[in-house]
């Protein structure tokens, strides 16, 4: 099974996917060369691809069996939103790319898909399924719970000691220009992931999916 894995960051979603599945190809696209170093550290056995994940997708979608994409998620954020004037910061253009992706999914990818990104401070477009603090667009059905976790506020508290244990993984390795909070915090839930790919490959139990959000 070919998997792409977009933005990948550290893997938070694709964590746990091996243990649903041995025989997997994973390639994963990640710009920041420190991010795609310790990407490959913690996943030696997957292709990772230092490059544009936006351009990659366009050029290799029909490569693959199932299309994961977390696109940068800053513009969109609720935090963003209410930060403006604080500390200098000025209004900014929501990054477009998001929708981008999944107009072009939706009408040309034959494969299955998610993009997964934050609750935006403006009214989401096309339908997404909402799930915990996350929004999903997909061309499957979803849980309705992706993870029995409870982060207890810190996602939101930045704590990196307590982020680290919740994540299963060492921050501090990261030697690269963005700040390790916004890593972090921006890291998928290892859980989550893995109940989609189970859902992917049909492993989750009927009753678990909302038959209201068939497509």
């Amino acid at each position: 099974m070919k998997i792409l894995n977009l933005y990948a960051c550290l893997g938070g979603n694709r964590y746990k996917w091996n243990e649903v599945k041995e025989d997997i190809e994973v390639t994963a696209i990640e710009l920041d060369p420190e991010l795609a170093r310790l990407y490959q550290e913690r996943f030696p056995n997957d292709t990772v691809i230092i490059a544009d994940a936006h351009q990659y997708l366009l050029e290799h979608y029909q490569e693959f069996d199932f299309i994961w994409s977390s696109p940068p998620c800053p513009s969109h954020s609720r935090s963003r939103y209410w930060g403006f004037g604080v500390n200098g910061k000025n209004p900014i253009y929501p990054d477009m790319k998001l929708y981008e992706e999944i107009i072009f999914l939706q009408h040309h990818c034959k494969s299955k898909y998610v993009i997964e990104n934050v609750i935006p401070y403006y009214e989401p477009m096309l339908n997404p399924k909402k799930r915990g603090r996350h929004l999903y667009w997909t061309n499957f059905n979803l849980p309705n719970e992706l993870s029995k976790r409870k982060d207890n506020g810190l996602i939101q508290e930045s704590k990196m000691g307590s982020l680290g244990k919740y994540h299963d993984y060492d921050f501090t390795k990261y030697k690269g220009k963005q700040r390790r909070v916004k890593i972090a915090r921006n890291l998928v839930d290892y859980e989550a992931g893995k109940t989609i790919f189970e859902t992917v490959l049909g492993i989750v139990r009927r009753e678990d999916i909302n038959q209201e959000e068939l497509f």
